[in-house]
Parts: structure tokens; sequence; C-alpha cells
């Protein structure tokens, strides 16, 4: 037998060609086996049965790692579809992946399942996980694979297989016990490594996203490999319930969404102060930067969109019109109007780069299903910039966007984490020039000195881009900035500039959001302070409360001094007990409260109480207002 070298992270180590990822984990030690949800070769995630064959560079995964976590999930979705045929015979399954924070499978059943069918659900799973099954790979021919699947009574897999018979490559099935599912993988060895599991929701799903086909049953679940992971989750999940924005957009009077306009956001007047803060803020740190704001069209014709590409690749999620007998688009991105924009006049290398912002009110088709408060809707406004460069500015550029980016979310407190997307199979444009985009992106943010992960084929049609994902209070991470650079479409618009040799040149595009979308943002906003925002976003900074009557004509002083000052300021003169009032300004998440009385009034005199310090003793109004002013002007977060 050939013996092979497996370069693993410490160190490097020889085996006999053709043992498995996981002997060679069993061979580093029983933990580390224990532990091991699949693994890396050379770079791709694989199953922990891939026999090795050749030199090669090999990292175990375990749940800590991504792709661990995501083999981890799967394989429970896999257990979830098995229980489900053991309690439903005749269900017929679709797809169950893993995703960001768990997995589901999509289901066709007899009858709606109810809270109480998912507990038997769980409950057989972990009958499941007991006995232990051992995951076994096999691989059938495309005819073999539909014959099984036929057998199995599975329509919606045998439509799968149909699809890739063509191509006349196996297909690859796990096998647990009496249950086999179509799949590529990679999977856990057994069904007993799964420790502690939960279902958590059950919704519709149109099979393949097509509101034209079935309506589909999909169960969600997370699992964990401690059960004490698993508690904290459902932690979470309960702070989340009472962080959703949607629920604290109604209470605060921030935002609602109608019958009328589904997934078409209406903002009332409290929520338009919290937009407009941000819309201010975007402003100011844009101009700092050198960008100009532009304002282009909603609605522009279909050969614009069918120049820059997005009526081939997007147009399944664009409204359309006819305006005197012609196509027309509401436009779903704003870079388009941008590049004319850009062809208003001719430039020079001496004008570049040109950085142009828009926030631009955008329109999106996305299924019913899909919409959920402000952060899935149907249009938003797109906190965009387009940069014009020359070839040699690419790095600086990027930089410069990374360094704004940076800027913002640390105003808002929020850690990020930076994945860079490279060239998708739909892609336009030379392969070369994708390498050189992707090189461009990598080694600007390796200058910087940041940490990035690798997200392959996941870019945008027309280039590579760094997407920035944040985390907020709870853990969870949501994709806000991004930073795309475009070779492609300053070609198909043809786009010029003069060279310092007085030759014309195509420059150099990127695109790039910081919010991503101010409503989205928004939500994203509500839930990570869980409406308690700091006093420079709060749309009611102060709440001058007078204990009695007699005290109005003071407490109205107060809120004239205030609005004066240019802070956002309501006096509660109802006639109830301050006690009362109080209680009413907390649960309105106002960040102070201002109580006025008879030792008030006549020592020209405010008690301040904080929303989250309580009582902070008696100052003047002067004192309190330089007080907030640096709060407000620093940004401070509490």
């Amino acid at each position: 037998m050939s013996m092979i070298t497996v370069k693993l992270r410490d160190d490097s180590r020889q085996f006999e060609s053709g043992i498995t990822i996981a002997e060679v984990a069993k061979s580093i030690g029983m933990g580390l086996y224990k532990a091991a949800c699949a693994g890396r070769v050379n770079g791709n995630a694989v199953d922990l049965r891939t026999p090795l064959t050749e030199d090669c560079e090999l990292e175990i995964l375990t749940f800590d790692s991504a792709e661990g976590k995501h083999a981890y999930w799967h394989t429970t979705s896999h257990i979830l579809a098995q229980a489900v045929r053991r309690l439903f015979p005749e269900a017929a399954l679709a797809i169950g992946p893993a995703i960001d924070n768990g997995f589901y499978y999509d289901m066709d059943l007899p009858r709606s399942l109810t809270p109480e069918d998912l507990e038997k659900i769980e409950a057989e799973m972990k009958k499941i996980i007991k006995e232990n099954l051992p995951l076994e790979r096999f691989e059938l021919s495309p005819e073999d694979a539909k014959a099984l699947m036929e057998k199995e009574k599975q329509p919606y897999k045998v439509e799968l297989i149909e699809e890739h018979s063509g191509k006349g490559e196996k297909i690859s099935f796990y096998r647990q016990g009496e249950f086999t599912d179509l799949c590529a993988g990679p999977h856990l060895m057994t069904t007993g490594q799964i420790k502690a599991i939960k279902l958590t929701n059950c919704t519709g799903a149109y099979w393949r996203a097509d509101a034209n086909n079935k309506m589909l049953q999909r169960v969600y679940g997370i699992s964990f490999p401690k059960a004490s992971e698993l508690e904290a989750y459902v932690t979470m999940l309960e702070e989340a319930k009472k962080r959703d924005h949607r629920k604290l957009g109604r209470e605060l009077e921030l935002f609602t969404i109608m019958d009328e306009g589904p997934g078409f956001p209406f903002f009332l007047p409290k929520g338009m102060i919290l937009k407009n803060l941000l819309i201010d803020y975007w402003r100011e740190i844009h101009r700092e930067a050198g960008y100009q704001e532009i304002s282009t069209p909603v609605i522009l014709s279909r050969s614009l969109w069918e120049r820059s590409g997005h009526w081939d690749h997007y147009k399944q999620n664009m409204y359309t019109t006819v305006i005197d007998g012609e196509d027309y688009a509401i436009k779903p991105m704003n870079c388009p109007g941008g590049i004319l924009v850009y062809q208003t006049k001719m430039h020079s290398y001496r004008d570049l780069p040109l950085r142009i912002g828009e926030l631009g009110l955008v329109h999106r088709h996305e299924l019913s299903g899909a919409l959920h408060g402000l952060m899935r809707v149907r249009c938003f406004t797109q906190d965009d910039a387009h940069i014009f460069m020359l070839k040699s500015q690419i790095k600086e550029e990027i930089k410069g966007v990374v360094r704004l980016i940076d800027k913002v979310y640390k105003t808002f407190g929020f850690p990020y984490h930076i994945e860079l997307s490279t060239m998708p199979e739909d892609h336009m444009g030379a392969i070369e020039d994708w390498n050189e985009a992707t090189d461009a992106l990598r080694s600007a943010i390796s200058e910087l000195g940041y940490d990035y992960e690798v997200n392959e084929g996941d870019g945008a049609f027309y280039g590579p881009k760094l997407d920035f994902h944040l985390t907020d209070c709870l853990g969870r991470t949501w994709q806000c900035g991004t930073i795309q650079l475009d070779f492609q479409l300053p070609e198909r618009f043809e786009l010029e500039y003069t060279g310092e040799d007085g030759a014309k040149h195509r420059p150099i595009m990127i695109h790039r959001v910081v919010f991503g979308s101010i409503e989205r943002f928004i939500g994203i906003l509500t839930e990570h302070f869980a409406g308690a925002f700091p006093a420079w976003l709060s749309p009611v900074q102060v709440k001058v409360l007078p204990i009695s009557e007699r005290h109005h004509e003071y407490a109205s002083q107060v809120e004239e001094a205030l609005t004066k000052a240019g802070f956002r300021v309501e006096a509660d003169m109802r006639s109830e007990k301050i006690g009362y009032k109080i209680r009413e300004a907390q649960l309105q998440k106002i960040p102070y409260m201002l109580v006025v009385g008879d030792k008030e009034a006549e020592s020209g005199e405010v008690s301040v109480r904080g929303r989250k310090a309580g009582d902070l003793g008696s100052m003047t109004v002067e004192a309190f207002i330089e007080k907030l002013r640096e709060e407000v002007d620093s940004k401070a977060m509490e």
C-alpha cells in the first residue's frame, strides 16, 4: 500500500493511501474523532467518509466551524425527514438544507401540521438519535436513482434527479436505517452524534419558491452538541420575540404595514424622525468622504435594463409597466441611473475618482411568504454610491469604502466580519477581468489588516464583492454593507474618460452600500436596542412630567427651552399620577424624564430620571441641556 502525506494544522503525517478523514481524526485523538463533523481537503468541505488517496492539506471540522455546523444541521434535517416518514408514511419530501441558524425540511403532507404534531415529530427524532444509526453514503446512476425514488413515491426527488440525468453523473444518496435520502452531503457518521434538538416553527413554502407550484409545509429546527447550548439558543429566541421590530414598531408608533400595501411600509411621524436622522448622518459622513449626491428616476426604459443585464438576470424580481406603448421597469437598483449621470458630460482622468451617492427608492418583487416587517420588503431606500475610477485607484478606493463602513458600524456599536464573494456561474465578462477584480479586493482588505472568509461563487453577476455582516446584541448576523467591483457595466455602457495620454480609456466602477437599506437597518437597530434607541437617535429624547396641574406652566417653560436648544421633547400634561407618567415614559423608551414640581419650579431646576440609570438628581435646565448636547453630539450609545 502506498503512503501519502497529510498536512494538518500543526504538522504533517504519513498515512496509507485510502484512509478516510474519520480514521485520520481517530488517529489524532478520540476527542477529535467524536467532535468531528466534516473535513476540509485542500480548501473544500467534504464528508468524513472521504478516502484520502494523494498528498493533501486536511482540516478536521467540528461544530465550531461554519462547515461543521452545516454538516451537523444537515444531518439533523435528515433525522427530521426520517421521523416525518415514520409518522406520516405518505409524506412526499422535497428539500432539507442546513441554513444559517439550523435547518428546515419542505414536505408535502396530507394535512397541515399542528403544534402537537411537531411535539410528536421531535419525540420521534430523539428516538432515531438514540438508535445511533450509521449514515451510509452510496451512488447510483441517474436511471437507478430515479427508479429508487419512484419506488419510494418521492415525486419531488424524481424531479430533481431528472434535471441532472442529462449530465450522466452518478447521484449520491445517504441511508440511515430504513430511511434513504437523495443528498450530496457532507454528513455526520451516525445519528447518535446529535445531542440536543428543537423544532422551532412550521410555515408554508412554495416548491422551488414558485407561486405557481404547490404550497408545501416547511418545518424549521435547530440542534447542538450540548443541551446547554440549546438552552442558551432558546433563551435568545425568547429575547428576540420581545425585541421583534414589528411589535416594537407598532408600540412605539414607528411604522406599519397595511393590507393595502403588503411589503410596502408606511412610516409614521416618529419613524420618519428616526429615518431622517439616519439619512442626515449618511449625508454628513459622505460629504466628509468626498461624495456628491444625485437622484435618479424610479422608472426607466426596458432598453436600459437590457443593456445593464438586469432584464436577463433579474427580471423575475422587477416590476414592469408600459408607457406610450414601450416597456419600462421600476428600478430594482440604482446603478444604471448612476451610469447615465456619469455619461452626462465628458470626463478627464483628473476628474477621477468620481464618487456619486444616491438615496434611491428601489422596488423588488418578493414572494408574499418571504415578507417580514422591515427586514424583507418590496420597496426600500438603498443608500447607494458608485465610484468611477482609474485602475490605479482601485485599491485605495476600496480601502476608503472599508474605512467608511467601519466608521459607521463602530458608531452604532456593531462588531462585524467580512466575506469575499467570488465569480458565480451566471457571470458576465471575461474570467481574466474577474480574476483581476477579485485580486484587487483581496489585496485591499489584506493590506488593511482585516480577516475575511471566502464565499465561493456568490458574487454579483457583474463582479466580485466584499460583504459586511454585522452582529447584534443577541449574536445574530445581518448582511448590510457591500463593496462590488465592476469591470462589466462600464464596458456594456461604453463609459470613457480622457487619459493623461489624450486617448479614451474605460473607467472601473465600484458599487457600494453601507446601511444596505435604510428601512432594514431601522429594523435591525430596533431589535438591537429593543426600541430603547440612544438619545441621538430617539424620536423623543426628553419627556417633561409635571407632578400636578399647577406645575404645567413651568413644565411648558422647560419644554420650550429644550425645543429652542434643538432637542425633541414632549410634555405630559395629563391629569395622571406622576408614577403612572413615569411608567408610561419608560414603556415608550424615552431616554430622559424631567420631573417638575414645587421645588423644581421654585429653584429653576429639573429632577432628572434616566431610562436605565433611574434617578440622576436635580440640575438646572442649562446643565441638563449641556449634558444632553454632549451625549447627542458624541453619538453616545449609553
